[in-house]
């Protein structure tokens, strides 16, 4: 039994998700609604595969992979997976010389690339600024990438972006994806839920005073770690114009997870669940921010696991 910051006592209860056969369920561009499984790689490939061939060099099957925001909460994981993996891993961002709001270093960087996945995240949440960064990052890695012969182009998105027009943010990853789906290059977008450790944020963006006022919409959200693993077994497959979705194995709904992460904290702020709050300026539906009518891959690891992992950090 868990105590809230309130003092009224209640149990944190999620609604359990299940595995889809352990494969990343995904939508083709090519067939809307059309259900994809990605198959499990043996080792680092499959002889077989056109794809896997093609990336056969020195006695082994690797690929060179340039990872865009390869220095942040995403991108160094999926840099380290993909090097345990025996991968050639290149991690671009602007303090390797990297900036592909300007374009500079970009060619250079994608020399030899097999496939590019972009993690980066725009440096301003301003609405102008936030769409700034995403259509031309986008459009110039498009382009480049294209003119240097890489294979596949991987995008990082979020679950709902489609769902909360009067989002900046989610306007921009929208324009995003579809500057990635015009771009004539072979591509993925991999859609997440909300991270676990973007918990603190929505915390301080809802709190007024003591108080952390917060959706009871539900949330399904997943630890980085598994969000990194499912981002580079999609970068490790042949690219098939399709969107992922991600997310969590639990649902909850925003105040509760949020009462029981703060008090977790010992933070002695007062959680309210409110349907009228919003999210960063939105208001949710009930699943607003949860997969919906997609068969999202889940990650393994749960709250209580990811909690009890960060308190020991």
């Amino acid at each position: 039994m868990l105590t809230s910051n309130a003092g009224n006592a209640f149990a944190l209860q999620p609604l359990q998700s299940r595995w889809v056969n352990q494969s990343i369920g995904g939508r083709s561009e090519d067939s809307p609604g059309a259900t994809l499984l990605i198959r499990a790689r043996p080792e680092l490939g499959d002889a077989s595969s056109p794809f896997n061939a093609s990336l056969h060099r020195h006695g082994g099957f690797t690929m060179k992979a340039l990872v865009v925001g390869g220095s942040g909460r995403i991108g160094s994981r999926v840099c380290k997976i993909l090097k345990g993996a025996g991968h050639d891993v290149i991690a671009a961002s602007r303090r390797t010389g990297v900036d592909t709001m300007t374009g500079e270093g970009l060619a250079a960087s994608l020399k030899g690339v097999d496939v590019v996945i972009d993690t980066s995240d725009s440096p301003s949440f301003e609405e102008s600024a936030v769409f700034d960064f995403f259509t031309k990052s986008s459009s110039n890695i498009a382009r480049e990438a294209k003119s240097a012969g890489v294979g596949s182009l991987v995008v990082l998105s979020v679950v709902g972006i489609d769902r909360l027009p009067s989002n900046g943010y989610y306007s921009a990853k929208l324009a995003q994806e579809e500057t990635v789906k015009s771009s004539g290059m072979p591509f993925a977008i991999v859609r997440a839920t909300q991270f676990l450790e973007f918990l603190d944020v929505i915390a301080s963006a809802s709190t007024q005073g003591n108080v952390v006022k917060v959706s009871t919409a539900y949330l399904q959200p997943i630890a980085a770690d598994d969000v990194a693993k499912f981002v580079s077994a999609v970068a490790m497959e042949e690219p098939r114009n399709q969107t992922v979705d991600v997310a969590g194995p639990e649902a909850f709904r925003a105040s509760d997870i949020m009462a029981s992460y703060l008090q977790a904290k010992h933070d002695p702020r007062i959680v309210i669940g409110d349907p009228q709050a919003t999210y960063f300026g939105s208001k949710l539906e009930t699943n607003s921010l949860t997969p919906v009518g997609t068969r999202a891959a889940l990650g393994t690891i749960t709250f209580e696991a990811w909690l009890g992992a960060t308190a020991n950090t």
